[in-house]
């Protein structure tokens, strides 16, 4: 089984295509040095869409050529609430991920598992709704 591109693995990719250095990508998005590096090592994400957006441009890539979902509920998640926002999102999808992909679970049981956790949603989507957001 291929293991799927991350996102630092897609920034590489997109800045080898365009024979970049990453010096180079730095200059032209205005991200530091550091941050790229530390993004395409894997060692962080960015934690907000305009850094995203500034970097895709610099690419000639769009945002969503660089993110997966995932990524971006985890940048959402960080800029709504925080970077503990973020780390619980990137655990939650992970383990998910995990629990999917172990081979553990038959098919029904995964189907199971989807809907609880879309029945959560539904659940949470209607309470604040009734409440109000907290923003």
């Amino acid at each position: 089984m291929q293991e799927k591109m991350g996102f630092g693995d897609r920034v590489r990719a997109a800045r080898r295509a365009k024979k970049l250095s990453q010096k180079e990508l730095s200059e032209l998005s205005g991200i530091s040095l550091r941050t790229l590096q530390n993004w395409e090592g894997g060692v962080r994400r960015p934690s907000q869409f305009e850094a995203v957006s500034q970097l895709a441009l610099a690419l000639g890539v769009s945002a969503s050529d660089l993110l997966d979902p995932s990524d971006a509920l985890v940048i959402d998640a960080a800029e709504r609430g925080g970077s503990a926002a973020a780390r619980d999102i990137a655990s939650l999808v992970s383990e998910c991920c995990g629990l999917f992909a172990g081979g553990e679970l038959d098919e029904e049981e995964k189907d199971g598992i989807m809907a609880a956790l879309t029945e959560a949603y539904w659940i949470a989507k209607r309470a604040n709704t009734k409440y109000g957001s907290k923003k």
